[in-house]
């Protein structure tokens, strides 16, 4: 995971509702526990037409979506199954955030375990995204606040672990491992014994 205090980038937007897991990476491209080459797979149904060839109408495959960082998408984004290979597929495709006005609970726990972060903000500012495709946004992670395109600087809720996390660029195994020497002292000097 890279450490990251802020992301600003234009949106790309998927205006759909209840995308699951299996939409965001299907359920063929989970043979593998590799994080690097998932993003080729992102979407990919919907990226690649039945012969393989890109699909040029689907919004990831137009010049709109280049260098886009932020994915604004329709209510209820990440439903569907447990699969940890949805963060990983986004994150491998480029992506470093997802604003909707609905996340799915183990998708967002998933996300942000992994250096995704999944914003949830009121229907009316997601909206007003979904209008604006390729509108600039600003996320400080420290504040935990989104900048919109008019200006405004809204909250959005992220638990103080999580977002430690992402400033510090670890996960909870990193975090651990931040500890080792307290936890080997206290292994150490403990009275009793397991």
């Amino acid at each position: 995971m890279k450490a990251a205090s802020t992301i600003t980038s234009r949106t790309v937007v998927l205006p759909v509702e209840d995308i699951d897991t299996d939409q965001i990476i299907p359920a063929r491209f989970l043979t593998t526990t590799s994080r690097s080459g998932l993003g080729q797979h992102l979407f990919a149904d919907w990226r690649f037409k039945k012969d393989g060839v890109e699909n040029p109408e689907f919004v990831l495959n137009t010049a709109l979506a280049r260098d886009c960082t932020v994915l604004v998408a329709g209510r209820n984004f990440g439903c569907g199954s447990s699969r940890e290979h949805a963060p990983w597929a986004l994150l491998d495709f480029g992506l470093k955030a997802v604003i909707s006005s609905e996340i799915a609970d183990i998708f967002r726990s998933n996300a942000l375990k992994n250096g995704f972060l999944p914003i949830v903000v009121k229907p009316d500012v997601l909206q007003s995204l979904i209008d604006s495709p390729g509108a600039e946004v600003t996320i400080d992670i420290a504040a935990s606040t989104l900048t919109l395109p008019d200006g405004r600087e809204i909250d959005y809720p992220i638990d103080a672990f999580a977002r430690y996390c992402l400033l510090e660029g670890i996960d909870q195994l990193g975090f651990l491992q931040q500890h080792l020497g307290d936890i080997e002292k206290f292994e150490e000097t403990r009275p009793w014994t397991p």
